[in-house]
């Protein structure tokens, strides 16, 4: 039996990091690894035939030569998700649907796979493999009952590339115990933490030390939802790196209430942990209270920050925006919060209600939500949510606002500033070698002169600390991160949108004039897609075979237009010519850094010549 399992490309967002990634980390293609197909991977049967294709690192087939194509997915990958289960479902593959967002709304997807699996796949993935093989698989496979992560496998990390990823992924627990409002892990995972044994963390790492992986992110929602079991964890995890001279270098998620423990604190130092992402959400305490988030409400959280920064361990922070208590006063509190405490890696997002979730009942019933709006991802310039004490325009506003303050070049500094006064010397910090540290300065010295020049290059030097020599690579990481998410902010918060249509309708006649004789004859057709509150999408639609003059010259034009606004552009391809395809290769390598903004949709027959790598363009299956 063949099996092909698919992770679908996401959406470029913070967490992708891409200026950071594409500029100091040659041969890295995202951030983290499809973990949950890794685990399915060991669940099936062993004369199984598997391949894992993540299309953030790697080209969907076309045509694959296997019985059955799994696609799993989240939220933000829905779309995605969505057009590749139904062109492999076309073209008369059997497929099958899983992941986090499957497992919350699978009645989403009964029209797109053959099979849903909903919930976690330990024993309804096995029931699965056992129906198809039997000729009986069922519609619906959905986990209700208590699954014991003593049955889960050590994931057949062997299918992944640990070089395509800035950090390997492993998993100790499932639930959280706590009753955050907006929050969907306690609806699929419940909220008695449940965990793997020691033995089979050590036969995962074990796994991931043959692979030479070095970066490890403990996936879990909240490590330390059992103090008493998290300890152990981490007294193991001691053990281990002593045993093996170090070999990884931990992440995690976990509440602030860790700051309460210096045990605790000092086993994730002694285990090597160098971050972990806490969900501080709001310096509001009434935000925070009517969110049930009250583990952050019993002490004072900037304290709790600098407490875990003291033992050399880094805060990535979540903060929300759009809660019932917040008024337009929020925006300037989450500025002097972050500021103040030096996260650089403060993730800001609009409140967004998820389906299913207590905040999403709630917000129904009071006729909150914004229908049909794009609720899924809380990093974009939108949300279904309501706001309570202000209005959704000022809440938009404002929250672009804020991150045009916080990635001020001057205010970057002052956050890392702020951060290594507190920041003891962590321990094993520092991993690379003098020559990589060297080219990587230099790197973000180019940079910043050419973005900001002298005053920036200012702000870099007095950022790193004069007494503290061994926090320069920490120094660093913060200005790369700040530096990925300035870009992002450029790239994607741009709401001038009428004067963004004027741009593009002045390149649309550029392109028209340059290209006249294409145009003409029938070969070419451009028209400018323009939608209320959105950039526009330039449709180019070439026909036929056309010669190097036309590529050359769209090339030159389309580049011009990506760099000069924040259209997105559509390349569709009919009727294509193998002899031009050095042409069309040599056209999109020259517009390869916009790539998150093209689109490429050929017909099929084109489509089969151009091979085009969905992990780098964005390549319409139904086209």
């Amino acid at each position: 039996m063949q099996l092909l399992l698919i992770n679908p490309k996401f959406p470029e967002s913070f967490w992708s990091l891409k200026w950071a990634v594409d500029t100091f980390l040659p041969g890295v293609r995202t951030v983290n690894p499809p973990l949950g197909l890794a685990t399915l991977a060991a669940l099936c049967p062993s004369d199984w035939e598997i391949e894992i294709i993540d299309e953030n690192t790697q080209s969907v087939p076309l045509e694959p030569g296997v019985d059955i194509i799994g696609v799993c997915g989240m939220g933000v990958q829905f779309a995605r998700q969505k057009e590749l289960l139904t062109y492999y479902k076309n073209k008369g593959y059997f497929v099958v649907a899983g992941g986090s967002y499957a497992s919350l709304c699978p009645e989403s997807y009964e029209s797109l796979a053959d099979t849903v699996v909903a919930g976690e796949a330990e024993y309804i993935w096995k029931e699965f493999c056992r129906d198809y093989q039997s000729g009986s698989p069922k519609k619906l496979y959905h986990e209700t009952s208590v699954v014991s992560l003593s049955d889960s496998p050590v994931p057949r990390f062997d299918l992944l590339n640990p070089k395509h990823y800035m950090q390997m992924s492993m998993q100790f627990s499932r639930g959280c115990p706590y009753r955050c409002e907006f929050c969907d892990i306690i609806v699929m995972f419940g909220r008695r933490p449940r965990t793997k044994s020691l033995e089979q963390i050590g036969a995962e790492l074990d796994e991931l030390r043959k692979l030479n992986a070095r970066d490890v992110f403990f996936v879990d929602d909240n490590l330390t939802g059992n103090v008493k079991v998290a300890k152990e964890l981490l007294r193991f995890l001691r053990d281990y790196q002593k045993d093996h001279g170090y070999a990884f270098h931990f992440g995690t998620e976990a509440s602030l209430n860790i700051a309460d423990d210096d045990e605790l604190l000092q086993l994730f130092r002694e285990a090597n942990f160098e971050w972990i992402f806490v969900g501080i959400e709001s310096p509001n305490e009434d935000s925070l209270r009517e969110t049930g988030k009250l583990q952050n409400t019993r002490r004072d959280m900037l304290s709790s920050v600098r407490k875990i920064y003291s033992h050399g361990i880094d805060v990535l922070g979540g903060f929300i925006i759009g809660f019932d208590s917040d008024t337009e006063e929020i925006f300037d509190e989450q500025y002097r919060f972050i500021v103040e405490s030096g996260i650089q890696a403060a993730m800001i997002g609009l409140l967004v209600a998820i389906e299913k979730t207590p905040l999403y009942e709630r917000l129904e019933k009071e006729c909150r939500l914004i229908p049909d709006a794009a609720n899924l991802d809380n990093l974009k310039l939108a949300t279904n949510v309501i706001p309570k004490n202000m209005a959704y325009g000022e809440m938009i506003n404002g929250y672009l606002a804020l991150y045009h303050r916080l990635l001020d070049y001057g205010v970057i500094s002052k956050r890392i500033r702020n951060k290594v006064r507190f920041f003891t010397n962590p321990h094993n910090r520092n991993r690379r070698s003098v020559g990589e540290s060297l080219s990587i300065l230099v790197r973000l010295l180019r940079h910043i002169l050419r973005q900001a020049g002298i005053p920036g290059l200012y702000h870099l030097l007095r950022s790193f600390p004069l007494f503290k020599t061994g926090l320069t690579e920490l120094v660093v990481h913060d200005w790369a991160v700040g530096l990925s998410m300035r870009d992002y902010v450029d790239r994607h918060f741009n709401r001038e949108f009428e004067k963004e249509r004027r741009l593009a309708r002045s390149y649309l006649g550029m392109i028209s004039r340059a290209l006249q004789r294409y145009l003409s004859q029938g070969s070419l057709r451009v028209a400018l897609n323009e939608v209320k509150n959105s950039h526009s999408n330039l449709l180019f639609s070439m026909k036929g075979r056309l010669g190097r003059e036309f590529f050359v010259g769209a090339a030159q034009q389309l580049e011009k237009m990506l760099q000069n606004t924040r259209s997105s552009l559509t390349i569709r391809i009919e009727e294509f010519h193998s002899a031009e395809l050095h042409l069309l290769q040599n056209m999109l390598n020259r517009l390869m850094r916009y790539r998150d903004r093209i689109i490429i949709a050929a017909d099929e027959k084109s489509r089969r010549i151009i091979d085009i790598d969905s992990s780098i363009f964005n390549l319409a299956m139904g086209a």
